[in-house]
């Protein structure tokens, strides 16, 4: 498209962006009225993309990293004739898919953006997809960031990362127009600093000195999109507020839409606008990558009955058992793979294998980004790690992002490595997730069996898994269906019941023996489906005994207690779980000093009783 058409469109856009804006009553139009010549230009003359579908396998991919520009967003796509004004009116009402920051609900978006910081994340994972199947050409991944979230740590670990896997179809866009929201950024408008950070990791750099100019961002893109192997960034001094005198470079605007009054003065000064103009965007490059999930003809785990495994090593078998039927399975790994057994499969499937080392915020971003385009993540790093991690998951849920997260060493149970590296906040984060899916298998039958189940599911599935061998407790015919349990029961008459999983599961069991011994029946319930939980046998047990005691290693607050108290309303409970601030020391140590062993639950049942 030639360069009078191009600001033709900037005119029109710009127009979009004041109009929805007032009329919506919020948004942010500053910060969308500066990349306005950046995103045209890519739009209309680089862009491949087919607007009638969207999923198209060979579409280049766009990510607004800095969601609030969602005016721009929307406003681009109605210039391509996707979007009609009636679209455009209905901005951030309830009812219209374009909502204040993108989210999938517009079908066009590839993950929900607005949390700042994690755009470059999402848009690398992408690119790492892409780089798997295209061979020769590949089609790109572009991402807009602003200046301001340049200060979050995660776009760092994304920039070293793509710079590390010379990834080569990425390309980041900076809009630095100098303002934050409340404050002028951290370094204005000086691009040296943002340059020479950038290349210190290993990015191609090119700097636009009036990002405002079609001339010199158009000679931007020609020089970024051609030369040396690897990411380059696009670093545009530009204005906010552009094209509106008394909005540009002016604080006191960012999120503020103009009001009825000050429109008509606003839209003056665009000159010229014409409605009816629309951009053309390239047809996409000739790209078909399919996805099948076939399980036909796998094998069935195999374990020595009489001998123990750790749950976290019973995943890493599952993964390589499972690898060769699900080919779209990519398994990311914050560097414990020896840890987490991960690296199982990263021998066996190298090229589906990704080391992120310890940037966990950056490797649940690419996971997402994999998931958008298709392939099935899993996720591994200690439970304890994966909280750093906690927007990130929370903005993949947000995405409708499907993917399988392990957190190993859960608990005081991994003894002396002490309290640092022990998740005890994990099932709480995960079961506040949106549609997630959370697993704690106590044996390696159990564990292998809900990977398996995982594979079929929606969303994000964490599976809580454990540092200490266990035996095996169930034959491999068993099954563990989601939203199940398994149910221990005594051949004394059961008088209260006692629910955990993993771990402290072992300890209920030997309190059961040890209390039949004295004459006392207790039923014990392996919760494996911590969420959903099996709210039927629950209320079936608390109907048949005279208390619940649940005992788990985890804090009490949003753990299985909880869960358990969300789904019944027992006559009386008792809740065992992590009280006091752990310390190192020897897991049967730790799991007396927090109470939560046999002794401690013998002790509860026979409170109960007397």
């Amino acid at each position: 498209m030639d360069k009078a058409s191009l600001e033709k469109l900037t005119r029109l856009i710009r127009y979009y962006i004041l109009t929805m804006t007032t009329n919506a009553g919020s948004g942010h139009p500053t910060s969308s009225l500066s990349a306005v010549e950046l995103l045209t230009t890519l739009f209309f003359k680089y862009l491949r993309y087919d607007l009638e579908n969207p999923k198209h396998a060979g579409n280049d991919r766009v990510i607004f990293s800095k969601g609030h520009a969602s005016p721009l967003y929307y406003a681009l796509y109605a210039a391509a004739g996707a979007l009609t004004q009636k679209d455009l009116d209905g901005y951030r009402t309830f009812d219209s898919v374009l909502e204040g920051h993108p989210t999938g609900r517009f079908k066009y978006t590839e993950a929900a953006t607005g949390s700042l910081g994690q755009g470059l994340s999402v848009g690398l994972g992408e690119a790492l997809a892409i780089r798997m199947k295209e061979k020769g050409v590949s089609p790109r991944v572009f991402v807009l960031c602003g200046d301001g979230e340049l200060a979050e740590g995660s776009v760092w670990e994304a920039a070293a990362a793509a710079s590390y896997r010379k990834v080569d179809n990425l390309v980041l866009m900076v809009d630095i127009n100098r303002l934050g929201q409340s404050d002028p950024t951290m370094y204005e408008y000086d691009i040296s600093i943002y340059k020479k950070r950038f290349e210190a990791f290993g990015w191609r750099v090119v700097t636009v000195a009036d990002g405002n100019n079609l001339k010199e961002v158009d000679s931007a893109f020609e020089g970024a999109l051609k030369g040396d192997k690897g990411p380059v960034v696009i670093l545009a001094k530009t204005v906010k507020g552009k094209g509106v005198s008394f909005l540009e470079n002016a604080m006191g605007w960012h999120g503020k839409p103009l009001s009825t009054v000050e429109l008509p003065n606003a839209l003056k000064e665009l000159g010229e606008v014409d409605l009816k103009i629309r951009g053309k965007i390239l047809k996409p490059l000739d790209v078909t990558v399919k996805h099948v999930l076939d399980l036909t003809g796998v094998a069935k785990p195999t374990y020595d009955p009489i001998k123990p495994v750790a749950t976290r090593k019973a995943f890493g078998n599952a993964l390589l058992r499972l690898g060769a039927f699900v080919k779209h399975m990519v398994v990311i790994d914050g560097d414990v793979k020896n840890s987490s057994y991960t690296e199982f499969f990263g021998v066996k499937f190298p090229e589906r294998f990704f080391e992120m080392f310890i940037a966990e915020q950056n490797m649940v971003g690419v996971a997402s980004g994999f998931a958008a385009r298709g392939y099935l993540p899993v996720v591994s790093s200690f439970a304890c790690f994966l909280t750093r991690a906690a927007d990130q998951f929370r903005m993949a849920a947000n995405s409708g992002a499907t993917m399988i997260v392990n957190g190993s060493h859960a608990g005081v149970s991994i003894g002396q490595d002490g309290p640092s590296q022990m998740g005890l906040e994990d099932l709480a984060l995960f079961r506040v997730i949106h549609g997630s899916t959370v697993l704690y298998p106590s044996d390696a039958i159990s564990c292998e069996s809900l990977v398996e189940q995982a594979l079929q599911q929606k969303g994000i599935t964490y599976i809580r898994t454990s540092r200490p061998e266990t035996q095996i407790l169930y034959a491999v015919k068993e099954k563990f269906p989601i939203g199940g349990s398994k149910v221990h029961s005594s051949t004394k008459k059961e008088v209260v019941t006692v629910v955990s999983a993993g771990i402290t599961l072992f300890e209920a069991l030997k309190a059961q023996r040890q209390l039949e011994a004295e004459g006392i029946g207790i039923r014990v319930i392996d919760a494996y489906s911590v969420k959903p939980i099996d709210q039927k046998t629950l209320e079936q047990a608390a109907q048949e005994t005279k208390a619940i005691i649940v005992v788990e290693d985890h804090y009490p607050e949003g753990g299985l207690g909880e869960a358990v108290l969300s789904a019944i309303h027992p006559n009386e409970f008792v809740h065992l779980a992590v009280h006091k601030t752990p310390r190192s020391g020897k897991p049967t140590e730790l799991l007396a000093y927090e109470e939560i062993d046999a002794n401690a639950i013998i002790k509860a049942v026979k409170k109960v009783v007397e």
